[in-house]
């Protein structure tokens, strides 16, 4: 199978399970709607070209490049990432992390488990989004209520599962945003 079908199948795979997890919190619109930019042109010819099966395309053209052109459309087209809500501080002097809503934590949470059983596989466990969120140092570039509600959500779901940490979610964090 050429890396085009099997980038199709991993993006799809990908969206898929978080798809089913943002259902399982009531975030149903985002769930259909969640990485409809990897399809784009712009993203998805990258990613074929870069396919590699074990990591994120964009890191591949991130090393060859120096940047990733399939990032950069996808970050700024995308609200469940961090990267999306960095802005300009007080007169346009200094970019600082703005609080992202709870509903878009919830599903960068859900895309960090889902990118992480993509990418492990059969290796994966509740602690790995946890484990590989401390891999990275993206802490400097989370709002605090961001980084405080990402990392609980983490924890919980490395200590209690994913059921548990879904339950907790749909009625304690979304319980009053309209599905």
């Amino acid at each position: 199978m050429g890396s085009f079908w099997k980038h199709f199948r991993t993006i799809t795979y990908h969206r898929w399970l978080v798809m089913k997890g943002c259902f399982a919190v009531g975030l149903y619109w985002q769930g259909l709607t969640h990485d409809l930019s990897k399809y784009a042109p712009e993203e998805f010819l990258n990613g074929v070209k870069y396919y590699q099966g074990y990591r994120s395309p964009n890191v591949a053209e991130r090393e060859e490049k120096g940047y990733s052109s399939a990032w950069l459309h996808h970050k700024g087209r995308n609200k469940h990432h961090f990267e999306y809500w960095i802005d300009y501080a007080d007169c346009d002097t200094k970019m600082v992390p703005a609080p992202m809503p709870n509903r878009y934590i919830v599903e960068m949470f859900e895309d960090r488990l889902a990118a992480s059983k993509v990418y492990l596989g059969e290796k994966y466990t509740d602690v790995s989004a946890l484990e590989y969120y401390k891999k990275g140092d993206i802490t400097p570039l989370l709002h605090p209520k961001t980084r405080k509600l990402l990392e609980r959500l983490l924890k919980m779901n490395a200590k209690y599962g994913e059921r548990r940490t879904n339950r907790y979610i749909r009625l304690h964090i979304l319980h009053n945003l309209r599905k």
